[in-house]
């Protein structure tokens, strides 16, 4: 039989992608990776919500501990913290503090699942790596690629997070969920006795369980001599025409499309329309401002086709929920893509990533600019 190894997060979606390794003929060796320290968290992150939010938590550990003894697996749990926070963590702050919106989920799967964790598994002799990702993989025979899909239950699909994955990355990956919906998932899992069978679904960004990410931008401290750098400083709110409304308190409390916690009464809500780093600026207007046209994407994988070479009609996913919208994509060198929507497209946030679809094929992706 052939070695599998299971990325094993405490979850049920992981614990039953384990389940149907072993049942589907595969050697499976379960692996949870310890991430993040909560405790580096501070104060007041222990409550019950916050405890029920976050992920990679010593509970958690445990949790795929006892999930793999059900199945009849061993589990084994890996440091894999400083890889965490220097490919995940640090890029994070970085990004709120240059006013940007940072998408971590995408680079714990491409770096770390996928990157690091492939590594290891080969040190363990296996040839796949299997997760709990709503997704698929299948080979073109035409051309030999691996193409990424949607997952059959939209309402479920992570295909977004998982665009940077390289041909390599895909040819030893393996979603056995990718064609369920998460009531069969659940019902398997108790059906089949999993301990995770009831357990909450964790929320995405597990090192910020309360979601203040401004106030872990401000605490955050690296743990390997680093020196943090300072939060952003005060600064000026503006609207669309340069006329000075209030003050704001660090660019990384804003993101674009934002409405709640601006501050400043007007006769229609306010949003964030613009976060101008270099000039320590954030400029709000009202909805109808919102709408881009266009936007720059940089640093694209393409998964579908080898390059870009010319205009390409595709479906642009601009965040995770987005509707996909029609739009025309083009390079336009220095590995960038210009991406022209075919309406107007509200919320076009810098650090983002931009995925490209045609049908329920990712064709590829990159990082807004």
């Amino acid at each position: 039989m052939e070695r599998a190894a299971v990325a094993m997060s405490g979850g049920v979606d992981s614990s039953v992608a384990a389940l149907l390794v072993n049942d589907s003929g595969y050697d499976p060796v379960g692996f949870s990776m310890q991430l993040w320290d909560q405790r580096r968290n501070g104060e007041g992150t222990e409550n019950a919500a916050v405890r029920a939010a976050r992920c990679c938590s010593s509970e958690d550990l445990y949790d795929a501990r006892v999930a793999a003894a059900r199945i009849g697996i061993p589990c084994y749990v890996v440091d894999f913290q400083k890889e965490f926070e220097d490919s995940v963590v640090r890029p994070f702050v970085e990004e709120y503090r240059s006013g940007r919106t940072p998408s971590p989920c995408v680079h714990c799967n491409s770096r770390l699942k996928f990157g690091h964790m492939i590594r290891m598994a080969e040190d363990a002799g296996a040839v796949r790596v299997a997760t709990g990702h709503y997704a698929r993989v299948v080979r073109n025979e035409q051309n030999g690629r691996f193409l990424l899909l949607e997952a059959c239950d939209k309402n479920k699909d992570q295909s977004y997070f998982l665009f940077e994955l390289t041909q390599e990355q895909l040819a030893r990956a393996m979603f056995p969920l990718g064609g369920m919906t998460k009531g069969e998932v659940r019902e398997i899992a108790r059906r089949r006795g999993l301990p995770t069978a009831e357990k909450e679904e964790s929320q995405e960004i597990c090192f910020v369980p309360d979601g203040d990410y401004a106030a872990f931008v401000e605490r955050y401290h690296p743990q390997d001599g680093y020196a943090p750098s300072e939060a952003p400083p005060p600064g000026k709110i503006i609207d669309a025409s340069g006329r000075v409304l209030g003050t704001h308190n660090g660019i990384h409390h804003y993101t674009i499309g934002q409405r709640r916690g601006i501050g400043i009464a007007h006769s229609e809500p306010l949003y964030v329309l613009e976060i101008r780093s270099n000039e320590n600026v954030v400029v709000v207007g009202e909805r109808r401002l919102l709408g881009r046209s266009s936007c720059l994407v940089e640093r694209p994988n393409w998964i579908a086709i080898t390059d870009l070479t010319g205009p390409l009609r595709i479906t642009a996913k601009i965040r995770s929920r987005h509707t996909p919208a029609p739009a025309l994509i083009e390079p336009c060198g220095d590995d960038r893509v210009t991406v022209i929507f075919d309406t107007p497209q509200a919320g076009v946030t810098p650090g983002q990533a931009c995925v490209f679809y045609q049908d329920e094929i990712v064709v590829g992706g990159g990082w807004i600019s």
